[in-house]
């Protein structure tokens, strides 16, 4: 007899935000994507701008997917050092000179993991300072105050020791007043400041002017390492990623998700002399059987041909955000409801909270959780998937045309006239 999700899967998923308990309602299942949709058991097709929370920037079924059965026949992972890895390694250097050396992973949880641990071994320290509604993935250190779905309210009954809360602390994003208390608490302790240069966890939040030149100074005078995590942030913000946007040289980055193209991929970087630590060079262990193996590492670099292929279309997929968001714009206004909406390249955010647009995560806490939980099934109802909890954003994609921006546009407004009808707007 077949066994329910439930009965399965731990809370009927793999992955929490999955089970859409911030919405309610039945979780959607999806049975199969294709370029910019995707479709539930019954066959019935949705707008899809979830985007698997970014790495989509090409739809579900991008080209460089094709031949793939030829590519496993060379093997899938060996277990030793392939071409294709160093080929990637070369290309991404080039493409983010702040990596003068890197190392792959799997993921960016294990990255940033990475990351840190040369930082603590670089610096002979073992504090790090982070940000509130930033998320870096599902390890002990960054469910402290983070963002996404992981909030994580009584770390001692989730399982994460008490001593990680005496090594970690946790400012508000774009607050230097905020960052300099922080850094008096942690006094001479301090080994790195780890942020995203642009945050999608808590909302589509840019750093206020001079936030992230702040930061840089202050790991400066601290003798600490400045990482930037733009596991998101980078190629949806361009080749040169947000550090590049920003003028800011981190000394470590952190790369994945968007690199692999949906398969398990990312990696971590920075300067020589900090990555010089790594075994079997230095004391600081970090590795893995799929670390860059040769199927990930050679759709990495199918992702940066079609990402230097595809500019035009990137172009014109920034052009449909901008679009999106004006139509939103103006369902609003006619709705007399004073939300911020917010757009950066191909993502698309607002919340339900009058006011200007997200600044740290005390602004988020003020949204209308259960307006966004209505509204996400209105839209639903209407054929447009948004993401299944109030801190994601929407995510588009190359695939996306004027057409499926066009019926978004109808849908969204459609579903918010629906919640004034109801009273709950």
């Amino acid at each position: 007899m077949a066994v329910t999700i439930d009965e399965a899967l731990a809370g009927g998923v793999s992955s929490p935000v999955r089970a859409g308990r911030r919405v309610g309602g039945e979780p959607f299942v999806c049975a199969r994507g294709e370029g910019p949709y995707a479709f539930d058991p019954q066959g019935r097709r949705y707008i899809d701008y979830v985007m698997a929370y970014g790495p989509l920037l090409f739809g579900h079924t991008p080209p460089f997917l094709r031949g793939l059965d030829a590519l496993a026949a060379a093997g899938v992972v060996h277990g030793s050092t392939s071409p294709a890895e160093l080929r990637l390694a070369e290309r991404m250097r080039a493409a983010l000179p702040s990596m003068e050396k890197l190392r792959f992973a799997t993921t960016g949880s294990e990255a940033v993991q990475g990351a840190l641990r040369i930082a603590r071994a670089y610096t002979g320290r073992e504090a790090v300072l982070k940000f509130a509604g930033n998320y870096h993935g599902h390890f002990d250190l960054a469910l402290e105050s983070a963002g996404a779905s992981a909030e994580t309210p009584d770390a001692g009954r989730s399982g994460i020791p008490r001593a990680v809360s005496t090594g970690v602390a946790v400012a508000r994003y774009s607050d230097l007043d905020d960052v300099d208390r922080q850094l008096a608490h942690v006094g001479d302790r301090l080994a790195a400041i780890l942020v995203e240069p642009v945050c999608a966890n808590m909302g589509l939040v840019e750093p206020s002017p001079g936030f992230l030149a702040g930061l840089r100074e202050r790991a400066d005078r601290c003798g600490a390492v400045l990482i930037f995590d733009e596991v998101i942030s980078w190629l949806r913000l361009g080749l040169g990623g947000a550090q590049q946007r920003a003028g800011i040289h981190p000394d470590l980055t952190v790369v994945g998700k968007i690199l692999g193209g949906g398969f398990p991929l990312a990696a971590f970087g920075g300067r020589a002399e900090i990555l010089a630590l790594l075994a079997p060079d230095g004391p600081a262990f970090t590795g893995g059987t799929h670390a860059g193996m040769p199927f990930a590492a050679t759709l990495g670099l199918r992702v940066l041909d079609h990402f230097e292929r595809e500019g035009p279309a990137l172009e014109r997929t920034a052009e449909r955000a901008r679009i999106l968001a004006d139509g939103i714009r103006a369902s609003l206004r006619a709705l007399d409801l004073r939300y911020a909406v917010v757009q950066l390249e191909s993502i698309v955010d607002f919340k339900f909270r009058a006011g200007p647009a997200t600044r740290s995560y005390d602004d988020q806490a003020r949204n209308d959780q259960s307006a966004y939980a209505a509204f996400y099934h209105a839209a639903r109802d209407r054929g447009v998937l948004l993401p299944p909890s109030h801190n994601e954003v929407m995510f588009l994609s190359t695939a996306h045309g004027d057409a499926e921006v066009a019926a978004t546009i109808e849908a969204l407004d459609a579903s918010l006239r629906e919640l004034r009808t109801a009273g709950i707007v």
